[in-house]
């Protein structure tokens, strides 16, 4: 028997039509007929019951619902079902790396293939499980136009238009950005929004959170956005002046790493600075000074984790975007202390939803400040000016760390030490040629957050430069099945990449009330044959997952739903599913206009995925 969970929302309906080629015919509908539509689930919502008879130019639509409850448990024992073992794909844990491979002359080198590659993580080596060959076009949206209007008078379906092919998310770091770089990366920027194509749709995101402009062709108010870009610091961040004048850097140097000639500059600096006409005792100057820089350390942590979650924010919005993905992060760079494993998280997002992230060092070619604020009091010994000189160098290099990282590791391109950034903003927002997407499975991997090294070589001896990602974090928990289902889900509906574990076909049809409303059905056949089942207690038994999303043509989504099938099947009615297929139409609610059709299925038990693109152009 079959029974469907469904959920809604939005203002969509569903309607659940299952195909029974043989009981059909045993009700007299012959194969090439055209039979009336299906009667309306009562389940469904109540405008889902008014579309009309029979569009007059509509293809066979499916045959009516059956209910597969009818199936009578007498023959049950006379067919024999072979049991398969599911096989089940962990993508969700699945560590994936991008690896950009170059020749001498800096040119991308193609054709190669799994057996070519070999990978280490901590020096162990690993089975690349999947493997895939990334171009520009390999996102390239090719939807499926509508098969039909459901509405007899009207007119033939338009052609699709050409949907946007390219999303690019600029987003600017305006809590590390200083003044004098935050003017020239707003004069570059400018000449790189007047150069994009029309085609090409561009957001505009600020690491404050301040700046928010989604995607948009309109190129007049993205230049506009630029005039925003202004230093915001977090209060009590890095750069703010203090009583000693403890750096990020060295804060750390102090509570992390318990460096005693660092915390006793920091101590010779308050004694300087302060007012005080009498000096406290060594041990109570120690104690103030570990206090002021363990302020300075939470501060900059609590900085760079506002950085990383709206850097989160700006790619979960550009993973919802069909088509290739490119983010473009501008910045000075920032330090990250032993406690930092953000960027491992942002790198598998990034790589999971097929974003490549190119980075630009705001400061251009610039030369290390050895001397600091000239306003604040200075060391009194030349001993302890060297030391902070050293600490400012350290800081400025390991500042660009962050970037370089972020680039290597999503197949991007790492932007620094020139001062032609309108150069770097061109070539930003441009993908790599090929690159290639190794996956692979951690044998016996502990759970204890310990950072893992990769290492990415090619089998054969080459002088071939590769680009690839320097590691990552490893997880503290296991994630729970039903939440790590949810997120293999979400991440395709919003992936736009066609996955073919199960063989889905997917129609597109729709029926205008009026001049502003519309109702789209959205048809997708699955072929129950490669579905692989449980048995138990003589049924075959499964639960189907239908996700839909609706997008307009920037990309932007509009509504979508989600239903659930739970399959108990009786042997005789899995051979009849196996022979005619399992339907279902999804109807949702939409104005005339452009819509890019996303639908994701999911089966339980062997974790098999099935995803299609679709669109449809329905006329004003």
């Amino acid at each position: 028997m079959l029974r469907s969970a469904e959920h809604r929302f939005g203002w969509c309906s569903f309607e659940l039509m299952i195909v029974l080629g043989s009981l059909l015919l045993a009700a007299g509908t012959l194969s090439g007929q055209n039979p009336p539509p299906p009667a309306p689930s009562p389940a469904a919502s109540a405008p889902a019951s008014a579309a009309p008879a029979e569009p007059s130019q509509a293809p066979t639509p499916p045959p009516s619902p059956t209910d597969a409850s009818k199936s009578s448990d007498a023959n049950a024992a006379e067919v024999t079902t072979r049991d398969t073992a599911p096989t089940f794909k962990v993508r969700v844990n699945l560590v994936l790396v991008r690896v950009v491979v170059r020749d001498a002359s800096g040119k991308v080198v193609p054709d190669l293939k799994r057996d070519d590659f070999q990978l280490l993580d901590n020096r162990k080596s690993q089975t690349i499980s999947s493997f895939s060959v990334e171009t520009p076009q390999t996102h390239a949206v090719t939807p499926v136009p509508p098969t039909s209007a459901l509405d007899p008078g009207a007119p033939p379906p338009t052609p699709v238009p050409v949907l946007p092919q390219r999303f690019v998310s600029v987003v600017f770091d305006d809590t590390n950005l200083q003044m004098q770089d935050a003017v020239y990366v707003r004069a570059s920027a400018q000449k790189l929004f007047d150069a994009l194509p029309p085609s090409d749709r561009v957001g505009v995101f600020s690491a404050s959170g301040q700046i928010t402009v989604d995607f948009t062709s309109d190129r007049a108010r993205l230049k506009d956005s630029l005039l925003g870009i202004v230093p915001r610091p977090l209060a009590g961040g890095p750069g703010v002046q203090s009583c000693p004048n403890i750096s990020f850097y060295q804060a750390d140097q102090i509570i992390d790493t318990s460096d005693q000639t660092a915390l006793g500059i920091a101590i010779q600096e308050f004694v300087a600075c302060s007012a005080q006409t009498i000096s406290p005792p060594p041990a109570e100057l120690a104690e103030i000074v570990r206090a002021q820089a363990q302020a300075v350390l939470s501060a900059g942590e609590g900085q760079t984790e506002m950085v990383y979650r709206h850097l989160e924010d700006a790619m979960r919005r550009l993973a919802a975007m069909p088509g290739q993905r490119i983010m473009v992060f501008v910045s000075p760079g920032f330090f990250l202390t032993s406690h930092t494993r953000e960027q491992g998280d942002l790198i598998d997002r990034a790589n999971r939803s097929n974003i490549v992230i190119n980075t630009i060092d705001a400061r251009g070619l610039y030369t290390p400040d050895l001397f600091g604020d000239i306003s604040q009091a200075q060391p009194t010994s030349p001993q302890a000016s060297g030391i902070l000189a050293s600490f400012r160098m350290a800081e400025q290099f390991a500042q660009s760390e962050i970037l370089g990282e972020l680039a290597d590791g999503t197949g991007g391109t790492y932007f620094h030490n020139r001062n032609d950034l309108d150069v770097g903003m061109e070539r930003a927002v441009v993908a790599p040629e090929i690159s290639y997407l190794l996956g692979f499975s951690p044998q016996n991997l502990k759970l204890d957050g310990r950072f893992h090294t990769l290492k990415v070589s090619l089998t054969a001896k080459s002088k071939f430069v590769l680009q690839a990602r320097r590691g990552y974090y490893a997880p503290r928990t296991l994630k729970d099945p039903a939440e790590a289902a949810k997120e293999e889900i979400q991440e395709a509906i919003f992936s736009q990449e066609e996955i073919r574990d199960v063989p889905i076909e997917l129609q597109t049809q729709f029926f205008k009330s009026n001049d502003t409303q519309a109702k789209l059905a959205v048809l997708t056949r699955v072929d129950v044959n490669a579905i692989r089942f449980r048995k138990d207690a003589g049924r075959s038994r499964d639960n189907l997952t239908f996700a839909t999303a609706i997008f307009d043509e920037n990309g932007n989504f509009i509504t979508g739903g989600e239903k659930i099938i739970e399959m108990k099947l009786l042997d005789p009615t899995l051979a009849r599913l196996n022979h005619s297929g399992l339907t279902v139409k999804s109807s949702f609610d939409v104005k005339p206009g452009t819509y890019l059709v996303r639908m994701v299925v999911r089966d339980g038990e062997g974790a098999q995925m099935a995803a299609k693109n679709g669109a449809v152009t329905i006329p004003y």
